[in-house]
């Protein structure tokens, strides 16, 4: 028998799903159980991000339990912080508590959240001070976010991802970021609300495998450097700066030996390592440039963040199947 609600949600949790399908029905009871000792009008926002097992087919039967229970499928595999905003944009809750589905985010952490939001703040992460990840995980994470602050010129701690609570101002607020490159905290910690960390307990991941490979992490940290900063192109400027201030040093000096020490200049070796390393540096200068003009380009192209292929458990049941919600600009 379906449990019915019929009052707006205090509190909305938001999950992208992608190779979990083992773990919904624990991540259900244990977020149904902690869920309860806040209020009963909750509900769980379940984003199946084009997942290879059976993830949808739990999600329904979890519809079918529970109303409170509500699914997304997404058409294509979009990514987790696109998965994120498509729960986002369909959270209707006072609170919208954002999670992983792997069970490392305990669930019952959300009241340890909840309390700490209560005294004030509009957002409140959860700060990973044990992580109970391999060394890889744990090395490449403090090795974007060093990258990542160096060229943003921010201080992010590495032991905050995904898991928080935010406020209903909040997250409107983030609805409005339309980006296509997307990453959840870095947004949420932009936009300057009152935030805070209170330190839980991080759990070994018992079901699944990360989806993150280095070539990921990469890519993830190329995209949110070139989406929050245009540094690279300032280093770019200053490098070209000293490198041409630097040839005309050399250039003086050949002078010097040619006019007044009457000493032959080095010919064609010098010559040809100068040249190639101009070239190096003018194709490397260019591979920069294009990555920006490139992100610039998949902009202008206005397409939606992501496709829905399917929604179940809302009350129309009816989800835009392109979620757009672009911010009009004023003319």
């Amino acid at each position: 028998m379906s449990i019915m609600q019929n009052t707006n949600p205090h509190i909305s949790v938001v999950t992208p799903v992608y190779g979990c399908g083992d773990c919904l029905i624990q991540l259900y009871n244990r977020l149904k159980d902690t869920l309860e000792q806040i209020s009963p009008h909750f509900e769980i926002i379940m984003v199946e991000d084009n997942s290879p097992d059976q993830s949808w087919d739990v999600i329904q039967q979890l519809t079918n339990k529970d109303n409170r229970v509500k699914g997304v499928r997404l058409a294509r595999n979009f990514g987790q912080h696109v998965a994120i905003t498509a729960g986002l944009d369909q959270a209707v809750g006072d609170w919208v508590v954002v999670m992983d589905c792997d069970l490392q985010d305990q669930p019952e952490e959300i009241i340890t959240l909840y309390e700490k939001v209560q005294e004030g703040f509009e957002v409140v992460f959860a700060r990973r001070h044990i992580r109970h990840d391999n060394l890889f995980k744990k090395g490449s994470s403090k090795l974007f976010y060093k990258v990542y602050d160096y060229f943003t010129e921010n201080k992010t701690d590495p032991a905050i991802a995904n898991f928080s609570i935010s406020s209903r101002k909040v997250i409107k607020n983030f609805q409005q970021l339309r980006e296509q490159n997307r990453n959840f905290p870095l947004f949420i910690q932009w936009m300057g609300f009152d935030t805070a960390a209170v330190n839980v307990e991080h759990k070994e991941r018992a079901y699944g495998s990360s989806s993150y490979s280095l070539s990921k992490l990469i890519n993830l940290a190329i995209e949110g450097i070139v989406a929050q900063s245009n540094k690279p192109l300032r280093l770019s400027i200053k490098f070209g700066f000293l490198l041409s201030f630097g040839a005309v040093l050399y250039g003086l000096y050949l002078m010097y030996q040619y006019f007044f020490m009457f000493q032959p200049v080095p010919g064609w070796t010098s010559m040809m390592v100068s040249i190639y390393f101009i070239g190096g540096l003018i194709f490397a200068n260019l591979g920069v440039l294009g990555l920006y003009m490139g992100k610039v380009f998949n902009e202008v192209k206005n397409r939606p963040l992501y496709i829905v292929q399917e929604s179940i458990g809302f009350e129309e049941n009816n989800v835009n199947k392109t979620m757009n919600h672009r911010v009009k600009r004023s003319k």
